[in-house]
């Protein structure tokens, strides 16, 4: 069993009663195989710690990321997310220090997980021209369950609907967890690309009992990309940015590919996310201070019953000291 934030495809009367058993079965099977996809961010720069480690300190400066997603909002608040990060470059440390805070609800906050990482990075500078990070990760999470917004079939009157008290006993609805992952990332002044290992040791989600599929699955994420300035801009403020991604969670995948054009302070993307969507980009960033919005349009059969998504994110690039020693800051867009 599995839950795809992608394509699901729901009748249209009952989609939710589907929507909420699904989710209890998929936290709750002590003997199907079961498990769930990583929640995900369309403006993946925009949230450079979710997508890799290895970004932890690549600005130098402190640089502090929020991010908010709301997949699917016809589907009555089905997935939404939320993200805050902080990093910066630790010169005592030899790298950079990074914080990510995750909160994702699912079918109206009908499964709920929070998780705090911290991370670390090092730089190696292989050449004048072509640097080398290395990302650590590790992570807590707490994952729920609100029982009483889920539904059974001994609750159900053939004419008054839901109107008795289920005889399923309660199980125990939280479920806590260490996990790790790690990435690397190259890059000179114009291209870029990195790999990221999620969920190194595949901890249980199971909720009653172990079950064969109940562990959380390794993700493996590669992008990469370039900054191409456009002829006769000197200062880097207008340039156009070729990207791909590609993921991969068990038997998910994924791929996006798009550009990223700008010029300051306006910033413009369209990207296309294999057989799903089409993604449309307008970002402002002036100064300190940027700000980000994206929309999902839909091209599966979940067009009509979803409304897309919406995504938004804001970020504060803070200045700091002047370097003392030599620090080769990756150049990539910011959303």
């Amino acid at each position: 069993m599995y839950i795809n934030r992608r394509k699901k495809y729901f009748p249209e009367v009952t989609h939710m009663y589907i929507l909420r058993r699904l989710m209890l079965i998929v936290l709750l099977a002590a003997s199907s195989d079961a498990f769930c996809q990583d929640p995900e961010f369309t403006q993946f720069y925009a949230n450079p710690l979710y997508l890799n480690p290895a970004f932890a300190g690549t600005a130098r400066c402190p640089r502090v990321s929020i991010n908010y997603r709301d997949q699917w909002p016809a589907l009555t608040g089905t997935f939404v997310t939320y993200s805050a990060s902080s990093d910066q470059h630790v010169e005592a440390l030899g790298g950079g220090l990074g914080l990510l805070v995750l909160n994702d609800n699912a079918g109206e906050g009908t499964i709920k997980t929070t998780n705090i990482s911290g991370m670390y990075s090092y730089q190696l500078n292989v050449t004048r021209e072509f640097s080398v990070k290395f990302g650590l990760q590790g992570s807590y999470f707490q994952k729920s369950v609100d029982w009483d917004k889920l539904t059974f079939g001994d609750m159900i009157d053939p004419r008054y609907g839901y109107i008795y008290e289920t005889q399923e006993v309660r199980p125990n609805t939280n479920k806590s967890f260490w996990d790790f992952s790690a990435g690397i990332l190259g890059y000179s002044n114009n291209i870029y690309g990195g790999v990221a290992v999620n969920h190194l040791t595949e901890p249980e989600e199971y909720y009653i009992t172990a079950a064969p599929g109940s562990k959380l699955p390794m993700k493996i994420t590669a992008h990469i990309g370039a900054v191409l300035p456009i002829a006769g801009n000197r200062d880097g403020t207008t340039y156009i940015s070729p990207n791909f991604l590609y993921q991969k969670q068990r038997d998910f995948e994924q791929y996006n590919i798009g550009l990223y054009v700008a010029k300051a302070p306006l910033v413009g993307g369209l990207w296309y996310r294999g057989s799903d969507s089409f993604i449309a980009l307008i970002g402002l960033q002036q100064g300190m201070f940027k700000f980000g919005y994206s929309y999902d349009i839909t091209v599966s059969k979940l067009a009509k019953a979803s409304a897309g998504s919406h995504e938004l994110s804001v970020g504060l690039q803070f200045p700091c000291h002047p370097k003392k020693k030599r620090f080769r800051t990756i150049k990539c867009p910011s959303f």
